[in-house]
């Protein structure tokens, strides 16, 4: 599932080159349109795009937000396994490509299209995004103005563990399954540890790392496990540098010990026994050693 350094690689792809271009056609696949558009008709869809220019493309957490010259804004979450990529106009007869459920033809030539294995993304249009995200969403790790004070509260009281405390997206928006695992590695936390229970030292060591392990993936565009590729269709190389994600049985870089797999909260969840035991002394963890 694309998390906040994937959503904002495309992002960083997308801004110079949809700002300022205007919305043609757009299409979507009839089977598709009920769970992508959240049940509004195609058509009308379809009627508030067109014709509308883009002038600009943020990301909040996990969301695509593309402004429009009418006030309202595009929002788009790729949740699963959704892609939106750049390309040239398709030629009259050109096939469609293998999941494509939709294409939002722009001025100049090019089209979005937006692909989608499993169907589960999301598109809507809002005429007040901070509003509509204001409940969905906490503070973002690597907003400059997060302190750790904020990540601090985020965490008190909780006696869940901390590996599900960072997944709920109103605490911290943007993390996921994958870099939760990789900033509680770096910072020698076990995903198991209460949330509440982590202590000042603790606390410090996963704040920077959270910060630190989104922003080295942003740097490698992302984590191309499977379905994941970037704004002009290509993979990130993030995958190839992890510490723990999906490194079950395999030596920690650190110290040797195997990797194991446990589930939290439903999901998957990858540690060091080792670097990572129910201790609030553990030293955080650095190596950027290549998987």
């Amino acid at each position: 599932m694309p998390e906040l350094p994937e959503v904002e690689t495309i992002r960083r792809d997308l801004a110079p080159l949809v700002t300022g271009r205007r919305i043609g056609r757009v299409t979507v696949a009839p089977a598709t349109a009920p769970l992508l558009l959240g049940g509004v008709d195609a058509a009308t869809f379809a009627g508030q795009l067109v014709g509308r220019t883009i002038t600009d493309a943020g990301r909040r957490g996990k969301y695509l937000l593309f402004a429009l010259d009418d006030g309202m804004t595009w929002v788009v979450h790729l949740r699963m396994t959704g892609r939106l990529v750049w390309h040239e106009a398709a030629a009259p007869n050109e096939p469609i490509e293998r999941f494509e459920r939709a294409r939002v033809e722009l001025s100049g030539g090019h089209e979005l299209r937006w692909c989608d294995v499993r169907k589960f993304g999301t598109w809507l249009l809002t005429p007040d995004v901070t509003a509509y995200l204001a409940a969905k969403l906490g503070p973002e790790p690597i907003d400059p103005a997060f302190t750790v004070a904020q990540f601090r509260r985020a965490l008190a009281g909780r006696a869940a563990p901390v590996k599900s405390v960072l997944l709920d997206q109103r605490r911290v928006a943007g993390l996921g399954n994958i870099y939760v695992d990789e900033a509680l590695y770096q910072a020698g936390v076990n995903p198991s540890q209460t949330a509440g229970g982590l202590g000042p030292a603790a606390t410090q060591r996963l704040f920077v790392a959270a910060r630190e392990v989104l922003e080295r993936a942003i740097a490698n565009r992302g984590a191309s496990f499977k379905d994941y590729v970037d704004g002009m269709g290509n993979q990130g190389t993030q995958h190839m540098f992890v510490q723990v994600f999906r490194r079950t049985g395999q030596p920690c870089y650190a110290c040797g010990t195997v990797i194991e797999r446990t589930v939290i909260g439903g999901r998957a969840t990858h540690f060091c026994p080792r670097c990572q035991k129910l201790s609030k002394s553990r030293q955080p963890r650095h190596d950027s050693h290549r998987a």
